[in-house]
C-alpha cells in the first residue's frame, strides 16, 4: 500500500490542498483573486499570476509577507522560497 500511495503522490497532493486552504484564508483577497499556487517541489512553491502588472506588484511588495504567512503555517523548512510566473 505505501508503494501505491507513493506512486499516486498522495503526500504531495495533500500538502498542495493544505497550501490552497491557507492561501485562501490567510492572504489578502486581492492577491488571491490574481494569483494561485500551482505546485510545490523541493521547498519551492510555484505560483501563477494572471497578469504582469500583478506579478510586479506581488514580487516587489508582497512576496515577503506571503512567504512569512505560509512559513508560519507550515514551517520554514517546508516552504523555503516562492517562484512567481505569469500564466
Amino acid at each position: 500500500m505505501p508503494g501505491v500511495l507513493a506512486d499516486l503522490r498522495m503526500e504531495t497532493r495533500q500538502a498542495e490542498t493544505e497550501i490552497l486552504k491557507v492561501w485562501h484564508h490567510q492572504l489578502d483577497p486581492e492577491v488571491v483573486a490574481h494569483a494561485r499556487p500551482t505546485g510545490i517541489r523541493k521547498g519551492t512553491l510555484f505560483v501563477t499570476v494572471d497578469s504582469s502588472v500583478w506579478l510586479d506588484e506581488i514580487v516587489r511588495y508582497r512576496r515577503r509577507e506571503i512567504l512569512e504567512r505560509l512559513q508560519n503555517s507550515f514551517g520554514r523548512s517546508f516552504i523555503t522560497r516562492i517562484s512567481f510566473r505569469t500564466g
